[in-house]
């Protein structure tokens, strides 16, 4: 990292740790808030995506915090182990990534402070729910939609980004046997009504592309390209580091197109590549109004998305491009949409804009701010790389479970 990165990163760095400072205590019970002013709420999935900058940036007073929302997450477990989507609020339920996020950070709480069996009876819960979330029984999961972070865009079935997180979950608690079976299911491909695989289940490759499916289930499915779950099947090691390059490749291939369209407006990619169109036969009503082109899940830019690619570029090995999306990252999260600050940690920005349209000062996304610039730094990526040791290994087709 150059100089003149350096000191840009510096000054993005200490503007994330005010974010997160201010935002560590709300007024719900205390707990953090999602965003400085627009959102209160100690939103699970977005302090829990949070925990992993705050767990890397070095600052130990960021580990009351987390701590605080792991045991009000486990005080307010169903009796069946689910999390639920709000901190302080047992009634929140029907998420289908709040269980794994809470399992990943707080594996990643243990492993930074060393108490290795913290929150025991609530982690062997919230596994046990997971695993029951298989519906043929057969460790991948299945979700409804809209209950994964995207509560504007339909994902059904088997999503990627939940079961990139699974898998992650699998390997930080030792289930290397189940994990192995979810990277080989996840690896099988797609099924295609037109056509006969000759397997019996569907995976999430698709045939002749580099990248995951956004969802698929049976015969069903979406091709589209979901940057947050293949960010995090690189990061996992779930694709093998040859398909981690072609994927690396292809979203820097198709960004390019989209921004020499007047599609996409900053250099990074949006969060769902192609956009949905109405026409599109999974385009709905209701997204005419919720999830234009181009914007919120239908291809905005989010700051805490491009946190997770600039990280799966370092694990992907492409340390100079991570250095140059890193600084378009340092760019992105200074425009504010209301507020008089001078970085504004925006939640997501039009791609075709590049305007923010989110809340600002954003927990995660400061918090993914640090985890991608902890990631450049160093080289490496805290929480995943013994994850991707194991993936390096040879999928094991006939494997069962």
């Amino acid at each position: 990292m150059d100089k003149a990165l350096q000191v840009r990163v510096g000054e993005a760095r200490q503007a994330a740790l005010d974010v997160l400072l201010h935002n560590s205590h709300g007024p719900c019970r205390g707990l953090p808030r999602a965003a400085g002013w627009g959102y209160p709420e100690p939103y699970t999935r977005d302090l829990m995506i949070t925990a992993l900058g705050m767990l890397t940036c070095g600052n130990k007073r960021f580990l009351q915090p987390v701590r605080r929302v792991l045991k009000a997450l486990a005080r307010n477990q169903s009796k069946l182990g689910s999390i639920p989507s709000l901190a302080h609020d047992p009634a929140g339920r029907g998420a289908s990534d709040t269980t794994p996020l809470f399992l990943i950070a707080l594996a990643a709480y243990r492993r930074a402070t060393g108490e290795t069996d913290f929150l025991e009876d609530a982690a062997r819960r919230a596994l046990t729910w997971v695993e029951y979330q298989s519906s043929e029984d057969r460790v991948i999961v299945t979700q409804q939609p809209t209950t994964d972070w995207r509560d504007e865009h339909w994902v059904l079935g088997q999503g990627l980004y939940v079961n990139a997180l699974v898998y992650a979950q699998l390997r930080l608690f030792g289930f290397h046997r189940r994990a192995e079976y979810l990277r080989t299911h996840m690896n099988w491909p797609i099924q295609k009504p037109q056509l006969d695989s000759g397997h019996p289940h569907a995976g999430l490759a698709v045939p002749g592309k580099p990248y995951y499916a956004l969802w698929s289930f049976k015969l069903y499915g979406s091709e589209r390209f979901d940057l947050l779950g293949n960010s995090l099947a690189i990061l996992t090691g779930i694709a093998s580091p040859s398909r981690s390059a072609a994927i690396v490749s292809w979203a820097e291939k198709k960004s390019a197109a989209l921004r020499r369209a007047g599609e996409l407006a900053v250099d990074l990619p949006p969060c769902l590549m192609p956009y949905m169109r109405p026409g599109d036969p999974d385009w709905r009503t209701r997204y005419g109004f919720y999830n234009k082109i181009g914007a919120y899940h239908n291809g905005g830019v989010w700051p805490f998305i491009c946190g997770f690619y600039v990280a799966a570029l370092v694990a992907a090995g492409r340390q100079r491009l991570a250095e140059q999306r890193l600084s378009a990252l340092t760019d992105l999260v200074r425009p504010a949409r209301a507020a008089n600050v001078e970085f504004g940690f925006n939640e997501w920005f039009q791609a075709r804009t590049g305007k923010p349209e989110g809340q600002d000062w954003q927990t995660w996304s400061a918090g993914m701010y640090l985890y991608a610039a902890a990631c450049v730094e160093q080289r490496k990526t805290p929480f995943f790389d013994e994850m991707r040791r194991y993936g390096a290994r040879p999928l094991n087709r006939a494997a069962e479970w």
